[in-house]
């Protein structure tokens, strides 16, 4: 079985030194979608932006989606639009941001309503029972939307740098295990 790239898909702001995103991309090589403007997000951007990346990768390799905040709402956006779908082979949406909520909705007008289709590939979502950005309930929810395994992973904040979960192996096996569910 061919070993699948993975494209990191940070959130708004980005994902600082600390973050299991940058963490991954150093000691695995995965792959950041360097988004244009971190600080103001248009969607159709971003959407276009993984497009592009999709694109400059060779004919057949598999790829492996590591989303995190506001990146699991691009991947959601990303997939009712793309006709690049099928090149992806799973996604691992790691603590959605809810851009739907009014104080997120306002700093982050583009975004909002949420795609809620149903996602063409594998995928897991991870939430955690006191995320600042989205409550268990709507996390749970975006899961059933969007067709993909739900995991909770107890009370451990926004699941970033703040959560103290390092280089995270328990993500990196979830990850993982998308490239198994695919074959």
């Amino acid at each position: 079985m061919a070993t699948p790239i993975v494209l990191t898909l940070p959130g708004w702001q980005g994902s600082g030194p600390g973050h299991w995103q940058t963490l991954w991309e150093q000691r695995y090589g995965d792959r950041r979608v360097e988004q244009h403007d971190w600080m103001r997000p248009l969607r159709g951007d971003w959407i276009a932006r993984l497009d592009e990346v999709l694109l400059a990768q060779p004919a057949g390799t598999r790829v492996l989606l590591a989303a995190h905040s506001l990146g699991c709402i691009q991947v959601a956006a990303w997939a009712a639009h793309s006709r690049l779908t099928a090149r992806v082979q799973g996604a691992l949406l790691v603590a959605p941001g809810d851009a739907e909520r009014p104080d997120l909705a306002a700093q982050l007008p583009s975004w909002s309503p949420i795609v809620r289709q149903r996602l063409p590939f594998a995928s897991t979502l991870l939430g955690s029972r006191n995320d600042p950005y989205c409550g268990a309930d709507k996390a749970r929810a975006l899961a059933a939307d969007w067709g993909a395994d739900y995991r909770d992973m107890g009370e451990r904040g926004h699941l970033n740098a703040e959560s103290g979960l390092g280089d995270w192996p328990e993500g990196r096996a979830l990850l993982l295990d998308l490239n198994q569910e695919s074959n």
